[in-house]
């Protein structure tokens, strides 16, 4: 998973390629298997692979529950690491087992939240309140940096009191609660409501969808994975095998510069082609993204 390059971040994180070199630095922790079955170790088919992550998550929450400080996930889709969307109930599973062994559930919404997965937060759409969520990126629509966390009231509460009691949490940045930023932050808020941007990424997951349908038909496309407007399309060299391309190819790329070259710009997390179109972008543009990224990949 990726959650940020700061040194506590990178720790939970652990992406080998990208933090490697700050090996040292980390502090411990402790990685579950993502629950998806794109690609399943032998002796295991997808049901049993996706039913072995719930049972290992438990199980290792089991094991830890006396150390562990937290447990940090993407609600329902992991960004950074090519659009893995988890199953139905995962989060939800996590959620009853942290409450069950005491350990606080963090969520990082900084990506999935703001409309992306087609509620206001991912978290919404298997009911769990987490215990601390980080949000960031959409809380301004993009227009200026800014990031929030919120807690629930009994972790508040623990840094709560009169500065004689020592109690005060003093970690912070040079520009925390940048005034700018909040104010572009409630702007989008309220063009949140008044837009009803919510309603638009239901169309715009629905158009998404169809408009990128054709390239199911494609033998280089392995898999398109869609949770709301946030979509993944693996390219591979053998879609029954989900053998990978030669990463020397950087097929990926080919296809952004192919999408370029017909006016769209968009990125690639190696050979997955992700689209991740803004909740308030007209369907009409959506479908035009959606268009050239076929047009690219064929």
């Amino acid at each position: 998973a990726y959650h940020g390059d700061t040194i506590g971040s990178v720790s939970v994180g652990s992406i080998d390629l990208f933090h490697r070199v700050y090996r040292h630095l980390l502090f411990p922790t402790v990685s579950v298997p993502s629950p998806v079955a794109i690609r399943v170790p032998d002796g295991h088919t997808k049901e049993t692979w996706l039913a072995h992550c719930f049972e290992a998550a438990e199980q290792l929450i089991r094991e830890h529950s006396r150390t562990a400080a937290g447990f940090v996930i993407e609600p329902l889709v992991q960004g950074a690491a090519g659009i893995l969307v988890h199953p139905e109930g995962y989060l939800a599973h996590i959620r009853r087992l942290c409450t069950e062994h005491g350990i606080p559930l963090i969520a990082d919404e900084v990506a999935v939240g703001f409309g992306r997965t087609g509620t206001m937060f991912a978290c919404e759409q298997e009911s769990v309140q987490p215990d601390l969520m980080c949000m960031a990126k959409g809380i301004t629509g993009g227009y200026l940096p800014l990031a929030a966390t919120l807690a629930t009231d009994e972790i508040f509460a623990a840094f709560d009191g009169p500065p004689s009691a020592g109690r005060t949490f003093f970690h912070g940045h040079t520009y925390t609660g940048n005034p700018l930023g909040c104010a572009a932050a409630l702007a989008s808020l309220e063009l949140f409501r008044a837009k009803n941007v919510l309603e638009n990424v239901m169309e715009l997951e629905r158009t998404a969808r169809e408009t990128l349908s054709p390239l199911l038909e494609q033998p280089w496309v392995g898999e398109i994975r869609q949770k709301g407007i946030m979509v993944g399309i693996e390219l591979v060299h053998d879609r029954n095998t989900m053998e990978s391309l030669p990463a020397e190819q950087r097929t990926g790329h080919q296809v952004t510069l192919a999408a370029r070259r017909r006016g769209a710009i968009i990125r690639p997390l190696g050979d997955v082609v992700v689209l991740m179109p803004a909740p308030a972008m007209p369907v009409e543009l959506v479908r035009e993204l959606c268009e050239i990224t076929v047009d690219s990949i064929k």
